[in-house]
């Protein structure tokens, strides 16, 4: 046999092997207690093995949540063309065909490529955003805006982007991940950092909410308990002032499950399979949900390591302790 007809044969042998036998194992996997209970007054979280435009459409409905009046879709833009944001072309029939929605977003406190209003909006073309929906909007490219923190003990005030009245429902539609700073990223991350106002504008929430309360401008750096407690509290005041949660409707979409998050211009390259979309009305059931099957899935090792090394869990337990969702949900599955 030639060798080149053999280099072929290990090529392709190679290629068959699944993703999975090169990640990390989770030792955790076998042993793990989920949140997910049978009691009915819990909330139900949605979900969707397939990762597909018309699944993604179909997950949505099954909430029989319907998105009225101007509809606002938070979604991250990506930092780059290497990151792991959201496709276009996945979301496309869910926010222009389903919701004729517009997309919004934040500028980063960060630098980067979505620091500041000309170069977030050509991120946002090059990205191919402003073609799937109905207008791109920058919601703090004319200053903020500021939330009362019900039950807050790192922030009585959250800074967002001024144009966050501007809305009557919005689709928190996340990319479920790991995060450097946060342990992971899903609906909280994306409803508190996320709405927030970067840097460019006099108050920065994302400066507020990463130092955990103790500023509005300068580093992002600070402290880690108070950082996830404020995380915590930003996005509750953000479903507060949305008709106490009414207004809001979530969805985590878990593929490309980096331990880096959408921000990262350069993320690790996930080692662990796709999951699924999930989706649910309230934003706290919905993380725990993804971060169950995060370590439950043999593969998800990395994960749950860049989780408890950020004590990412430590998020959500704030969460439920002021009243901002539970923790217990039931799983609903659709085929």
């Amino acid at each position: 046999m030639k060798k080149s007809l053999l280099k072929t044969f290990a090529f392709v042998a190679l290629a068959a092997i699944s993703a999975s036998a090169f990640a990390k194992t989770n030792p955790k996997a076998a042993t793990y207690k989920t949140h997910e209970v049978a009691d009915k007054s819990a909330p139900l979280v949605y979900f969707i093995r397939e990762i597909t435009p018309e699944a993604l459409v179909k997950v949505y409905k099954a909430t029989g949540y319907e998105a009225s009046g101007k509809v606002g879709v938070k979604v991250s833009t990506g930092e780059s063309e290497n990151s792991n944001y959201l496709r276009p072309a996945l979301i496309k029939n869910l926010v222009k065909d389903e919701l004729n929605a517009t997309i919004v977003e934040c500028n980063t406190a960060y630098g980067g490529g979505r620091s500041n209003n000309i170069d977030h909006m050509k991120i946002a073309r090059d990205h191919g955003f402003l073609d799937v929906a109905n207008g791109f909007d920058l919601q703090d490219s004319e200053g903020y805006m500021t939330l009362s923190v019900k039950g807050g003990v790192r922030i009585k005030e959250n800074y967002v982007g001024s144009h966050f009245k501007n809305y009557d429902t919005y689709l928190i539609l996340s990319h479920f991940k790991g995060h450097a700073m946060a342990g992971f990223g899903g609906a909280i991350k994306n409803l508190s950092i996320g709405f927030a106002s970067g840097m460019s504008v006099e108050k920065s929430g994302k400066v507020q909410i990463h130092s955990g309360g103790t500023k509005t401008k300068g580093s992002i750096w600070g402290s880690q308990e108070p950082f996830l407690e404020a995380m915590a509290e930003a996005a509750k005041s953000v479903c507060d002032y949305m008709q106490g949660g009414k207004g809001i409707v979530c969805v985590n979409v878990m593929n490309r499950i980096s331990v880096d998050c959408d921000c990262d211009a350069n993320p690790a390259e996930p080692d662990m399979h796709d999951i699924g979309i999930l989706a649910s009305l309230d934003p706290v059931a919905l993380d725990q949900a993804c971060v169950d099957l995060i370590y439950t899935a043999k593969d998800g090792g990395s994960v749950v390591e860049r989780i408890e090394s950020r004590n990412g869990l430590h998020t959500l337990e704030h969460a439920e302790k002021i009243g901002f969702g539970s923790r217990n949900y039931r799983l609903v599955e659709i085929k």
